[in-house]
């Protein structure tokens, strides 16, 4: 059984309180996976001790304006296994956000839209 904990982002720019995720009953952990993979999104490089080589370096991104695309790409090659298909997108808003689209290796469709912290 797999385990992952994770804020949810609203639209108003806050973050709801930390929310356990854990197998489901039928022993898939595509939201396990899912989840995780929102969160890689929200990290800093090298700030996780258990996804030290993941994350994205988002302050000297939003200062230079250069979006971290090698390192999301690094990223999604990394989840890719996980899942059926998976696709991560930028958003073009003027806030920094990624559009996370995933098809599990059961067909069920789960999509999230991830601001980059700053």
């Amino acid at each position: 059984m797999l385990k992952t904990w994770g804020r949810p982002h609203n639209r108003e720019g806050t973050y709801g309180p930390w929310t356990e995720v854990t197998t489901a009953t039928d022993g898939t952990n595509d939201l396990v996976y899912f989840t995780t993979l929102c969160q890689v999104l929200l990290l800093n490089l090298g700030e996780s001790p258990f996804y030290g080589n993941l994350g994205i370096p988002a302050h000297p991104s939003v200062v230079t304006q250069v979006f971290p695309d090698y390192y999301v790409a690094y990223t999604q090659q990394v989840f890719a296994p996980y899942f059926g298909n998976l696709l991560i997108s930028k958003r073009q808003t003027a806030a920094p956000a990624y559009n996370v689209n995933v098809t599990t290796h059961t067909g069920v469709k789960l999509n999230a839209s991830v601001p980059v912290p700053y």
